[in-house]
């Protein structure tokens, strides 16, 4: 019997059979070592014995000896809320991810937490920032390794696979949890040789054939070094479109070239064949858990059939076109999208055959497309906190999130009517973020001559024109955006920035200072602003910004540097020492303020400080002359046995400003 989730909100609670499949009651063996590998946007028809055009002999044989799902499907097209669903057991209703570069929140349960919390040891080896630690999988992993080449915001499988089997051979009797990611599929397509060759005319496949080969490096390995029974489960986090229903990538459509995904088990308790039933990988959570001996509920290892639920809520999040849910039932599946499809999948797996809202539903799945909440557009938005740095790595994968909130709208387009506006959206955000504002323009006007109220677009319109000095048709932008959206604090933060950067920089500071009353924690209209009162010669009020800015996102060492010297004009000493010192730690060998660093250490009579500080002024420093008085200072303070040797180098490397300083210095008499 189908059966829903009895609160979508909690999108945790199937009940039912949890038996394996042979009905017996047995246990199975007690703790095994379980290895989770997730392949990033991989199809569910490039992978497998079944696919066409590709050998993956790594999946194969785990196909052979486990059970593979035919039909399973991932809650999310996206990184990072699909990946969020894996781990915690709830579909992004239920733990509020529902686009990458979103932070999720502690008080939902990880799996790493479960098992450690149950005696696992914990790794992890993730291959792209979208997974970085800062977003709140790390939690409960012992190691949990992000960390691709200086710079670079992914990592190859051959990368990641090298980690993973360098760890492995731990010597531990404790049961292992490591969980695998791999994202070499994703955009754009490079497979290494031979894969590169063999795949030249489909560089899509050569990209998952690489991946599937080093899948067969870390299986091996694992099943060799990993303590007692092993489990694995391998499953991909969604899929690609590769221009089925017009969508080139993913995230923005709920077909199946995206959501419909590979998956399979192989494990204590696991009976060898294939399910055809539909499955939410969101399952995997509860698998694992079953595997580890703490929970059996929902487990894949039953034969619990459900109602599986999805969404792609990014063009409603980013352009408030229509929000979209899926359910899946049997061999029928519904998108409702303002209007509802639908499809019988065994007799139409391409969905070339919209049924329409007429079609016979199992029961219960027209229920579970209503009652699916729609996330609140301001609520789901890119934090304010997320700094440039990770604002430029996702850049750099595809990700670039909306300038603001859109505005919901009744008559709101459907996505799935809005193909062609796909990559033409895709490549403007790319030349904004590059910085190449009038190639991006001719973007930005095509999307609105289109849509209209898309307030993204007319934003990233009025940005571009204020950032080339175009004022006339920055302002008719900014008063178009104010149209469509009259009461957004968005509108009025990129317009005061807009004014802030013009000869009119003064009308921005009540502009501004709204802004951050009404949101405090606005870092763009903090730095603003606190720019706006150093032009006005108010460093005090500019200081106190920077310091609160401080606060709420990481600085460079340029930036600490910058709070240090605002810092000195105010003769906040112990502040400057402050900023000056993490600017140190931040940069190293390349910080060059160690005589501002030693003057302020000795006007606090910290003399053992500003020793050390002064000291590694090198002779090449302009200030070299000020750094052997200031030394020679400290040195009689402490009376040093060389004193005199000190205050004879300073005299000796005098320029005009310290020789008079010595001259009249009472302590050198």
């Amino acid at each position: 019997m189908l059966r829903i989730a009895a609160s979508i909100v909690a999108m945790a609670a199937v009940s039912g059979c949890t038996n394996p499949p042979d009905g017996s009651t047995s246990q199975a063996p007690a703790r095994p070592s379980i290895l989770l590998v997730t392949l990033d946007t991989t199809r569910a028809d490039a992978v497998g014995p079944e696919a066409g055009g590709i050998d993956t002999p790594s999946f194969n044989a785990l196909a052979a000896r486990g059970r593979r799902f035919r039909q399973a499907y991932a809650t999310v097209p996206e990184t990072l809320p699909s990946h969020s669903s894996i781990m915690t057991g709830l579909y992004p209703a239920g733990h509020g991810i529902h686009e990458n570069a979103r932070f999720l929140e502690s008080r939902h349960p990880v799996l790493a937490e479960r098992l450690k919390a149950a005696g696992y040891r914990t790794a992890a080896f993730v291959s792209s920032f979208v997974l970085s630690r800062r977003f709140g999988l790390q939690r409960g992993f012992d190691v949990f390794d992000d960390e691709a080449q200086l710079g670079a915001s992914e990592r190859s499988a051959a990368d990641t696979t090298g980690r993973a089997l360098a760890f492995l051979p731990g010597g531990s009797p404790q049961p292992l949890f490591m969980w695998v990611h791999y994202f070499d599929p994703h955009a754009p397509y490079t497979p290494p040789e031979p894969f590169r060759s063999r795949y030249a005319s489909r560089p899509y496949l050569g990209e998952v054939a690489a991946m599937d080969q080093q899948l067969g490096r870390l299986v091996q390995a694992f099943e060799s070094s990993a303590p007692g029974p092993i489990a694995i489960v391998v499953a991909a986090d969604h899929g690609e479109g590769l221009g089925d229903h017009g969508e080139t990538q993913h995230g923005n459509l709920l077909y199946q070239s995206t959501m419909h995904v590979p998956l399979v088990a192989v494990g204590p308790g696991i009976t060898p064949g294939t399910i055809d039933a539909p499955v939410s990988t969101r399952r995997i959570f509860h698998t694992v858990l079953d595997w580890a001996g703490i929970d059996p509920a929902l487990s894949l290892r039953g034969t619990e059939e459900e109602v599986v639920l999805g969404e792609a809520m990014r063009p409603f999040l980013e352009y408030g076109w229509q929000p979209q849910t899926t359910a899946i039932a049997g061999q029928f599946k519904g998108i409702q999208a303002g209007a509802l499809e639908s499809y019988d999948l065994a007799a139409d797996p391409k969905e070339s055959k919209n049924l329409g809202a007429g079609a016979n539903l199992p029961a219960g799945m027209r229920k579970a497309l209503d009652d699916y909440p729609v996330p609140s557009v301001t609520a789901a938005r890119t934090p304010e906190t997320l700094d440039e740095d990770a604002r430029r790595r996702l850049a750099s994968l595809g990700y670039i999130g909306a300038a603001a909130p859109p505005v919901v709208r009744r008559d709101a387009p459907r996505p799935a009517d809005m193909v062609r506006l796909f990559d033409v959206i895709e490549k403007g955000s790319g030349l904004f973020v590059q910085e190449r504002y009038a190639d991006a323009i001719p973007l930005f006007e095509r999307i609105l001559a289109e849509d209209p109220n898309n307030l993204d677009a007319t934003l990233r319109l009025a940005t571009s024109h204020s950032l080339l000095g175009h004022e006339p048709q920055a302002l008719e932008a900014f008063k178009r955006a104010s149209r469509i959206a009259p009461q957004s604090i968005d509108v009025r933060t990129y317009l005061a920035l807009h004014l802030a950067r013009g000869r009119t920089w003064q009308q921005a500071a009540p502009l501004l200072e709204q802004v951050i009353a009404e949101a405090p924690e606005r870092l763009v209209a903090i730095d603003a602003l606190a720019a706006v009162r150093e032009r006005e010669g108010n460093n005090a009020a500019a200081l106190a910004l920077r310091q609160k800015a401080r606060t709420l996102r990481p600085f460079s060492a340029a930036e600490l540097v910058h709070v240090g010297d605002l810092a000195m004009s105010l003769q906040h000493t112990s502040v400057a020492i402050d900023a000056f010192e993490a600017a140190r730690a931040a940069s190293a060998a390349g910080f060059q303020r160690n005589l501002e660093l030693g003057v302020l250490y000795l006007a606090d009579r910290k003399l053992d400080a500003a020793r050390t500080a002064l000291d590694r002024v090198p002779p090449s420093d302009r200030g070299y002359p000020m750094a052997l008085f200031k030394r020679a200072q400290v040195s009689v303070l402490l009376d040093e046995p060389d004193k005199a040797a000190r205050i004879e180098t300073a005299r000796r490397h005098a320029d005009a400003t310290t020789r008079e300083l010595i001259s009249r210095e009472k302590l050198f008499r």
